[in-house]
């Protein structure tokens, strides 16, 4: 009987000493996963948190998708979206204030790895294609901040360099006589006090066609403007999930600036954009190296199917 009975506690306890190792395994993992600064996207007025990246050792790694596995993407909230979690809130690539998570929904149809929030800045107006990043890495003190709107010259410069491009891919002369544009953004990347300007630009080059253009222009030595980096697409209606070439007008496919930030600590902001698409949304990620402006990281977060 007394074997029994250590049998039976012997077996219990080990029951229970698997449990708690489970428990403080959970913990572990949970503490790594939180051990890595992350960057979010703030959009939609302030009031939404989108994942972009993980920093780790200097460099930007992916984050879980929303076509996750249901335990990654709860896990993911439970370490990431708790309600009154708070991150700074970064405009101009400097803390501008807060952005606090509300509540996330992992298990819901199309919203499963976001997070719905709200952002507190005296600085940042949110709104529309006016965005921001959060984050819970280190803020480096004593940067400016510049995030503001182009002066007229700047302006002027810029537009006859997006014609001049549009023009050298073969975009008519007609089209860009009516040249618009979903955001032009004067920052400073490495506080020398020369504006560097982001840009997205569309024209209509048919009733069911557009032409995109994303740049990053940086003043050269002569005090002129030049491209550090420039992206064009072309798209016709039938490239459009809806089928509606008007949706393009309104900013989808189009890459749109979030913001900088010095995530390396190198003493020169990254510029990171935002795509919208009718299924997800897409980051994307450029550092300067060698005077010119290359893509250093690309992401994608699923929403759900269109």
């Amino acid at each position: 009987m007394k074997k029994i009975n250590r049998s039976r506690l012997l077996g219990s306890f080990l029951i229970v000493l698997l449990s708690i190792s489970a428990v403080f395994a959970q913990k572990r993992t949970a503490a790594k996963a939180k051990s890595k600064p992350i960057i979010f996207a703030v959009l939609n007025d302030g009031k939404t948190l989108e994942p972009i990246a993980f920093i780790e050792k200097g460099k930007l790694t992916a984050t879980p998708g929303g076509d996750s596995e249901e335990k990654i993407l709860t896990d993911f909230a439970g370490t990431f979206y708790k309600p009154k979690s708070t991150y700074h809130l970064i405009f101009g690539g400097a803390d501008a204030g807060d952005v606090s998570v509300k509540s996330a929904a992992p298990k819901s149809d199309c919203g499963k790895n976001l997070a719905e929030a709200s952002a507190q800045s005296e600085k940042a107006k949110l709104k529309g294609f006016v965005m921001a990043l959060a984050t819970d890495a280190a803020i480096k003190k004593g940067g400016t901040s510049v995030r503001r709107l182009p002066a007229p010259t700047e302006r002027a410069e810029i537009e006859a360099l997006v014609r001049a491009e549009f023009s050298r891919q073969k975009v008519a002369s007609d089209a860009l006589k009516n040249l618009r544009y979903h955001n032009l953004t004067a920052l400073d990347v490495d506080n020398d006090g020369k504006a560097e300007l982001v840009g997205s630009f569309w024209v209509e080059t048919a009733p069911s066609e557009r032409a995109l253009l994303f740049l990053i222009a940086d003043k050269t030595k002569s005090g002129k403007y030049a491209f550090g980096y420039s992206e064009f697409k072309a798209l016709k209606k039938d490239e459009v999930m809806n089928g509606e070439i008007s949706s393009v007008d309104e900013g989808i496919y189009n890459q749109l600036l979030l913001d900088v930030f010095d995530y390396d600590g190198d003493g020169v902001s990254e510029i990171f954009s935002f795509s919208q698409s009718f299924e997800g949304s897409g980051f994307n990620v450029y550092r300067r190296e060698n005077g010119k402006w290359i893509k250093s990281f690309e992401g994608s977060n699923y929403h759900c199917a269109y």
